[in-house]
């Protein structure tokens, strides 16, 4: 069995923090350390096919609720607070309708238990697109992608993930292939009867 990266900040009362689709727990460092100043013991995960954690052909929400499951496990955590953004709201829905009793709070940012339909095409078809030689360079890599995703936000979102697999060659953290094949499970909903009953926060930026 394989585990979720994490990256663990702090003392205190657990509190797991999953990151959205194409994202990973480094996103989440700035609050997280700030989370740990106000008393808690913070866990940053990578989910699966992202970050530092493991790749698998196997993914949709009931499956990365279990792994939220074997990580509690493995860390000896029997019940905290999940913080989950974007996909990482969704498995988190998804773990605490399955094991309520493992969970003291549900913080949930930006989705909701609805479906969703597939809106990440364009990303996914801009990273696709992306050559041998636009990763020999982070400049190079941004302004292939530039062409097709205007917005720099999204670009540096995306480009936060690059990282040389060896001298001269990048490479994405996130499983490219698998997350392109699989893509409709992102936006799926909670299965019928899903219910938990402790409190929930849904945050929605704006």
């Amino acid at each position: 069995m394989e585990l979720l990266y994490s990256n663990i900040l702090g003392e205190g009362t657990p509190l797991l923090v999953l990151h959205g689709f194409l994202g990973m727990s480094d996103n989440w460092k700035t609050l997280g350390r700030k989370y740990a100043e106000s008393g808690y013991e913070v866990h940053l995960l990578d989910q699966r096919n992202h970050g530092r954690s493991f790749w698998s052909t196997e993914f949709d929400y009931p499956t990365m609720a279990e792994d939220v499951k074997n990580y509690m496990d493995a860390k000896g955590i029997s019940s905290g607070i999940l913080h989950g953004h974007s996909m990482g709201g969704k498995t988190s829905m998804h773990f605490a309708c399955t094991y309520p009793e493992r969970v003291d709070k549900l913080i949930v940012v930006d989705i909701a238990p609805k479906q969703y339909p597939p809106h990440h095409q364009y990303i996914i078809s801009a990273l696709a697109s992306l050559g041998p030689e636009d990763f020999t360079s982070r400049t190079l890599a941004d302004k292939a992608l530039s062409s097709q995703l205007k917005d720099w936000g999204i670009r540096q979102f995306l480009l936060k993930s690059l990282f040389w697999q060896e001298p001269g060659k990048l490479g994405f953290r996130f499983n490219l292939q698998v997350l392109k094949d699989r893509l409709e499970e992102i936006g799926a909903k909670l299965g019928a009867g899903m219910f938990y009953e402790g409190p929930v926060m849904f945050l929605k930026g704006g």
